[in-house]
């Protein structure tokens, strides 16, 4: 059980530590120290229902289709490599400066709130990596699937803890390309590394 839960944080992390639009606002969320706690709350409450959906609806229709399981182990195979080359590709290619909104105004509650959540359930790759590919590994973990998804949605919330709140320490690390290269090598070696332990069983 212990295993499964680790699993499923590293896997979490991975596939959201790359950086995309919902990371690079959170982290300018915590940069202008606004809403932080809400902006947090809210991207990582959506990732724990999105988190539960996947493994309870793979872990249901596994049972009813008993192939499923092995067919979803090779898909989950196959996409994180592709997922991880794409990272070392990103990395190859050079990182993106975090360019924070300084000296903007003060943005309400609402409207930042609004666009936390627009971010994250308007973007189609969170409902790929938490629905599909979360939901089809956890069902490798089977009996232990639900600590998997524990454990992923407790990456998700420390992830989003430490960027909104660490964000003033991270702000001259990541404000270099070369940060984001290495984060992107980073988040590829882990990404194969669990494609290796998932095809070798």
């Amino acid at each position: 059980m212990f295993e499964a839960a680790v699993a499923g944080y590293l896997v979490s992390v991975s596939l959201i530590a790359a950086i995309g639009a919902q990371n690079a606002f959170v982290l300018r969320q915590g940069l202008r120290r606004e809403h932080v706690a809400a902006v947090v709350a809210a991207c990582a409450i959506s990732d724990a229902v999105l988190i539960a959906a996947g493994v309870w609806g793979f872990g249901a229709v596994s049972a009813a289709v008993p192939w499923l399981g092995q067919a979803m182990r090779w898909g989950g195979v196959a996409f994180l490599l592709v997922y991880g080359g794409l990272r070392f590709a990103a990395a190859a290619r050079g990182g993106e400066a975090l360019r924070p909104m300084a000296g903007a105004a003060a943005v309400s509650l609402g409207r930042v709130l609004a666009v936390g959540l627009t971010l994250t359930w308007a973007n189609p790759h969170v409902y790929l990596d938490t629905l599909v590919l979360i939901g089809s590994v956890s069902a490798t973990y089977a009996p232990y699937g639900v600590a998997f998804g524990i454990g992923a949605a407790l990456a998700s919330g420390s992830f989003f803890a430490a960027l909104g709140y660490g964000a003033r320490l991270l702000a001259p690390v990541f404000a270099r390309p070369v940060a984001w290269v290495w984060l992107e090598i980073g988040v590829g070696v882990v990404m194969w590394a669990i494609a290796l332990t998932l095809a070798l069983g």
